[in-house]
C-alpha cells in the first residue's frame, strides 16, 4: 500500500492544504516537514505521543522531519483549544522544559540516519533577535486583523468571558513565521499538527507564499478522544505524561488497558506500527472475544 494510502486508511489524515498535490509528494518522499512542539511542562504527554508517531511515520517513508521545540512560542501560549489564557513561565522554568522535551523527541525520531536525518529547532533562535519595530514592519503588515480574528482558536475567546490578550492574539503570527523561517533555510514545505492548528497552520503557508514566493503545505491529524470524547491522555484532570518520573509506567499502563474497546482500533492505527492486517485481525478478536482481554 502506498503511503498516501495508508495514512487515509489509519485515520491519520484530517485536512490538507493541497489534497492532489500531497498525495503525489508523500508517496515520492523526500520532503522536509516539520512539526512544533510548545515547552510548556518538562515532558510531552500521550496526545503529543500521536504526532511523534505520525513524525515517524513520515521518516520511514523517506521524509526528513524538522522538530521544532518552541522556546520563543512558548513564552506566548497558544490560545488553539484553550478557554482561558495560561500562566506565564519564567525563562529558567522554560530552557528546563526545551532540555527534557529535547532528550524526549531523541527517543523517537532518528536524528543519525543519513539523508533524512531529524534536525531539532528552537525557534527563539530567530525570534530572540528580531525587534518590534522591525517585526511591524516585514511580518506584522502582511497579516489582516479580519482575517486574524475568523480563526476559530480566536472566536472562541474572543466571545467568551476571559477574552483574549494581544499576547495570544499575537501566537498565529509568530507560528507563521516560523514556517518562512524553515522555509528559507531549511527548505520545509510541510507542516504537521493537530486539527486544533488549522488557522495557526494555514497562517503560516499564506504568510511564507507572501515573504519567500514560494508553495508550502499542510496537514492536520484528527484530536484523539476517548470514547466520552474528552481529549485523549488526560486522566481524571491530569496529563498523562510520556516521562516515567512524571507518570509511571504502571499508570500509563492502566489508563491504556482501561480505554473502551470501542477505541481500540483507532488507536492501534494511529499509536502503532502494527499493519492494518494484524489490527483487523485484533479487532475482529475483540468484538468477538471481549473476555480473553487482558
Amino acid at each position: 500500500m502506498k503511503f498516501f494510502d495508508e495514512l487515509k486508511a489509519r485515520g491519520i489524515i484530517e485536512a490538507l492544504s493541497h489534497e492532489q498535490e500531497l498525495e503525489k509528494k508523500f508517496n515520492e518522499g523526500g520532503m522536509s516537514f516539520y512539526c512544533g512542539y510548545d515547552p510548556s511542562a518538562k515532558s510531552l504527554q500521550l496526545g503529543n505521543l500521536f504526532t511523534i508517531v505520525t513524525c515517524m511515520r513520515f521518516q520511514k517513508a523517506g521524509h526528513k522531519p524538522y522538530m521544532l521545540v518552541g522556546g520563543a512560542t512558548g513564552m506566548i501560549g497558544d490560545p488553539s483549544g484553550k478557554s482561558e489564557e495560561r500562566n506565564l513561565l519564567d525563562v529558567e522554568t522554560l530552557n528546563d522544559n526545551i532540555k527534557g522535551i529535547r532528550e524526549q523527541l531523541g527517543q523517537f525520531v532518528n536524528f543519525d540516519c543519513g539523508e533524512n536525518s531529524a534536525v531539532l529547532v528552537n525557534n527563539a533562535d530567530w525570534w530572540s533577535g528580531l525587534g518590534f519595530l522591525e517585526f511591524l514592519r516585514t511580518i506584522g503588515k502582511r497579516f489582516r486583523v479580519n482575517e486574524m480574528l475568523n480563526k476559530d482558536s480566536v472566536k472562541s475567546r474572543i466571545t467568551s468571558d476571559s477574552g483574549i490578550s494581544l499576547t495570544e492574539f499575537s501566537y498565529q503570527v509568530l507560528q507563521a513565521y516560523d514556517f518562512v523561517t524553515l522555509n528559507k533555510n531549511h527548505n520545509v514545505t510541510l507542516q504537521l499538527g493537530g486539527s486544533d492548528q488549522w488557522g495557526n497552520m494555514t497562517a503560516g503557508t499564506d504568510l511564507t507564499r507572501k515573504m519567500n514566493q514560494n508553495q508550502v503545505y499542510c496537514m492536520t491529524m484528527p484530536l484523539i478522544t476517548d470514547q466520552n470524547g474528552k481529549k485523549f491522555g488526560k486522566s481524571e484532570g491530569n496529563a498523562v505524561y510520556l516521562s516515567a518520573e512524571m507518570t509511571s509506567p504502571y499508570k500509563m499502563y492502566q489508563f491504556l488497558l482501561n480505554q473502551d474497546d470501542s477505541i481500540v482500533d483507532s488507536l492501534l492505527k494511529c499509536y502503532t506500527f502494527l499493519s492494518l492486517e494484524e489490527i483487523a485481525s485484533l479487532k475482529d478478536k475483540t468484538e468477538n472475544e471481549p473476555h480473553l482481554r487482558a
